[in-house]
């Protein structure tokens, strides 16, 4: 079920009028049915695998705790990582080997090649399976004890809110808040309303309205885009994913809110950022604070040698790339993002004093933007169907050509169709002026303008969230 969707209006009413009606002990199963129906309306059978998932980690964790020995705890982590990352692997990632291999035949002109799988990858399996993972590693670290309560432990692993694309919480903050007794509060409910309707604004207003245009530039019109089309496309792009993947998370913090529950806030105003490290402290927080935690710090972190905090900074970046997607892109686009932060430790010194001896390099602004640039860059890898159409475009983009195709890219009305596009832009830019956090109490001044500038600018149709395909 999609957020943007019509049956999403008439199921989240429901939910909240139904979550307030009946007693608090029977809440849990309430919205673990509630969970359950909202994933098995993309595919019912996939929920076979979420069950699996929480079954595994469930069991895992009550016998890690039980153990005296670490080897024996070691060996029950094992079992939960082994089988959470191997249904992982082989929904998204066996084709990707598969391809890769018959690559490696093909180029030595070897015959044969092996068939590829015909399974779809499930929606949210990403999510779901870090989220869930994250719990039995914390029991074994003894962060946190065992949820005994199998219902409310599978509530956490696929509470409907956040169980398509995050955040991805974390059992210490989101568990004991299931077993809190919640009562409707109007400050939480206004607060709530506001993020979703901010999260529709993002989706509906901005990121739909750009995706025409990206999708052409990038695909049946790329032939014909010149430099100016294609540094739109990357700039719209940026904007697209960011209003698209934090609309998604503004919509799924909100609904949790109106019921009294806390999720984690994924997007702090990342393209404001001063240096790629803080880009990563503001963007998809719960995925990059996911592999600080469980991968970053585990392979030594920055405590060691020099060589090997670059190499477990790399790596990890190398991996998140990854864990976005089976294609050489993405692997590309997250060594970019390794090699930027790697870079910038290396390097520290020099460019200390470069931008000593030249102090206008050092202003807030020229961080900011050569920031974004470097983000701008590794989106194209991102966004690029294969690695020789990303080439291939940033070639394009220093032809410095330049054509009135531009008006024909970006849609069916032309220059109308772009006007709008930076008009949204510009309204995404304004609501950069609210306070960070949208305390917005007892006020629905935001709501009713946001509301009604999603009636008047928003785009009509289902279009999906680009995130649902990791």
């Amino acid at each position: 079920m999609l957020f943007n969707s019509k049956e999403f209006i008439l199921f989240l009413p429901f939910v909240i009028i139904v979550y307030y009606l009946i007693p608090h002990r029977f809440r849990w199963a309430m919205l673990l049915i509630v969970s359950y129906y909202f994933y098995m309306c993309w595919k019912a059978e996939y929920i076979i695998l979420i069950l699996i998932s929480t079954i595994i980690d469930y069991i895992s964790a009550i016998l890690i705790s039980k153990q005296p020995e670490k080897k024996k705890k070691q060996n029950y982590l094992m079992v939960s990582i082994f089988l959470n990352l191997g249904f992982l692997f082989t929904f998204k990632y066996l084709n990707f080997v598969t391809a890769s291999i018959n690559d490696v035949l093909s180029y030595f002109k070897a015959t044969g090649e092996i068939p590829y799988s015909q399974i779809l990858l499930p929606v949210g399996i990403s999510f779901y399976t870090f989220q869930s993972l994250s719990y039995t590693i914390d029991v074994y670290n003894n962060k946190i004890k065992p949820e005994k309560h199998f219902g409310i432990f599978a509530l956490y692993v696929s509470y409907w809110p956040q169980l398509v694309a995050g955040p991805i919480e974390r059992a210490s903050t989101l568990l004991p808040q299931f077993s809190e007794k919640k009562t409707f509060n109007y400050d939480n409910f206004v607060w709530g309303l506001n993020k979703i309707a901010l999260g529709f604004f993002k989706k509906l207003v901005v990121a739909d309205r750009l995706a025409p245009y990206v999708e052409n530039v990038f695909g049946v019109f790329f032939s014909q885009s010149d430099s100016l089309s294609l540094l739109i496309a990357v700039f719209f792009f940026s904007i697209q994913i960011y209003c698209d993947f934090s609309g998604y998370s503004d919509i799924a913090i909100g609904s949790a809110k109106l019921m009294g529950y806390d999720l984690m806030e994924n997007f702090k105003r990342p393209y404001l950022s001063k240096s790629i490290s803080e880009f990563w402290k503001r963007w998809h927080i719960s995925l990059s604070s996911w592999f600080k935690d469980y991968v970053y710090i585990p392979l030594g972190g920055n405590r060691t040698i020099k060589w090997r905090w670059y190499y477990n900074l790399f790596i990890t970046f190398l991996i998140s790339g990854l864990w976005h997607g089976a294609n050489w892109t993405f692997i590309i686009w997250g060594a970019l993002h390794g090699f930027y932060l790697v870079s910038a430790i290396a390097f520290a010194p020099i460019l200390k004093k470069i931008t000593a001896k030249f102090s206008i390099l050092n202003t807030a602004f020229i961080n900011i933007l050569v920031t974004y640039i470097l983000v701008l860059f590794a989106w194209i890898f991102f966004r690029a169907e294969n690695l020789s159409h990303a080439i291939l475009f940033i070639k394009k983009i220093f032809d410095f050509s330049f054509s009135w195709n531009i008006l024909v890219i970006s849609g069916f009305k032309g220059a109308f169709n772009l006007f709008l596009s930076f008009f949204a832009i510009f309204l995404l830019a304004l609501s950069y002026l609210l306070p960070e956090n949208l305390k917005i109490k007892y006020n629905l001044t935001f709501l009713i303008i946001t509301t009604i500038l999603i009636i008047l600018l928003g785009v009509n149709g289902n279009a999906e969230f680009i995130y649902f395909q990791f």
